[in-house]
């Protein structure tokens, strides 16, 4: 459905909504708030699969808090520790509750240490990996966050999806220019990219999808039907492995690290999850004044490098959010109609007010 068809609405009042809902549901009030922003930014910059409309039927969101899967008022704690490494406990809690507090601790590592690493076991899905990765920014370091899921990808020359999309984001601080920001599916795309085509009533791009017997198909249906996501390269001939091996490796440092379990042996009834953050004090390797400098240099590179015919212009990862972010900032977040009846039911279900128009 064309983006003029959405309803656009205040980023702000949404945010304030979804905070009430979790509120709703037993989450306390400083946590309910930064679950809504973890679901909120995710509009915010675009990456519309991930945001408020995983809110009313993800499992791992208000149906998990009804359910009693998710749990909605915990206490992560550090159960393993050393300087600059710690492994967390999320006790079941929101994903986005525990990741933030996750990346936090790193971050105060990293401030100490240089480095802080921080794997967390016991957790749910935490929406967009670079929420957790740009924390760092404004502390002048170098954010890596990344998470295991359950299965949705087959391995290469596989029919059964036995890796989650296991996403990776590296968020980098620079001068003048935006920060480098990547976030990226080790599948040749998101899942969500899959519901949103489901929602719309479209056909996927080839090379997304098997079905249940193994064949190519552009129906996202498959998704929930047997099927399963291809990992990022799509097939052999172009280099699935990488795609496939990647998943495998963030499993290693989310899952196996974690204990947390690797995506095929997470609990599909507590539907847990492990992550991983990183966090670089970037003065402790060089003057941080010089880092953001070349970091300067190297994206003006890319923007100013030549275009082949029919492109505008070479972007850097990141530049398409920020883009998105400043309009929807300025105008609204467009959410599609599906995802507007959502949200209504939720507001009579809690004596909400949802804030359109």
């Amino acid at each position: 459905m064309a983006i003029e068809q959405n309803l656009r609405v205040d980023y702000q009042k949404l945010r304030m909504f979804v905070g009430d809902v979790f509120r709703y549901f037993g989450v306390s009030d400083t946590d309910a708030n930064v679950a809504a922003d973890v679901l909120v930014h995710a509009d915010l910059l675009g990456i519309d699969s991930h945001g408020v409309a995983r809110l009313a039927g993800h499992p791992d969101y208000v149906p998990g808090l009804k359910a009693g899967v998710v749990r909605p008022r915990v206490v992560p704690r550090v159960i393993r520790e050393t300087g600059a490494v710690a492994l967390l406990d999320g006790a079941f809690g929101l994903g986005g509750v525990v990741s933030t507090q996750g990346m936090e601790l790193a971050i105060a590592k990293a401030k100490s240490e240089g480095i802080g690493a921080v794997t967390v076991t016991n957790s749910h899905h935490f929406g967009i990996a670079c929420h957790y990765a740009m924390l760092a920014l404004d502390h002048g370091m170098i954010g890596i966050s990344m998470t295991n899921a359950a299965p949705q990808v087959a391995p290469t020359f596989g029919k059964k999806a036995l890796l989650g999309t296991n996403p990776i984001s590296v968020a980098v601080p620079s001068g003048r220019e935006r920060p480098f920001i990547l976030d990226m599916a080790t599948s040749v795309v998101a899942a969500g990219k899959a519901e949103i085509a489901m929602r719309s009533g479209t056909q996927t791009p080839e090379g997304w999808l098997i079905d249940a017997e193994g064949r190519p198909t552009r129906d996202p249906n498959v998704i929930n039907g047997g099927g399963a996501l291809l990992p990022l390269g799509s097939d052999p001939e172009r280099s699935s492995y990488k795609g496939y091996g990647l998943g495998l490796a963030v499993d290693v440092l989310c899952g196996v690290l974690s204990g947390a379990g690797f995506s095929s042996i997470l609990d599909p009834v507590q539907r847990t999850t492990g992550h991983f953050f990183l966090a670089l004090q970037v003065d402790a390797f060089r003057p941080l004044a010089d880092f953001v400098g070349m970091m300067d240099r190297m994206i003006q590179t890319m923007h100013n490098a030549e275009p082949v015919p029919g492109a505008e212009r070479v972007y850097v990862h990141g530049d398409k959010e920020f883009a998105a972010e400043q309009d929807r900032r300025a105008h609204g977040i467009p959410l599609h109609p599906s995802v507007v009846e959502s949200l209504k039911g939720l507001a009579r279900e809690c004596g909400l007010s949802l804030p359109l128009g």
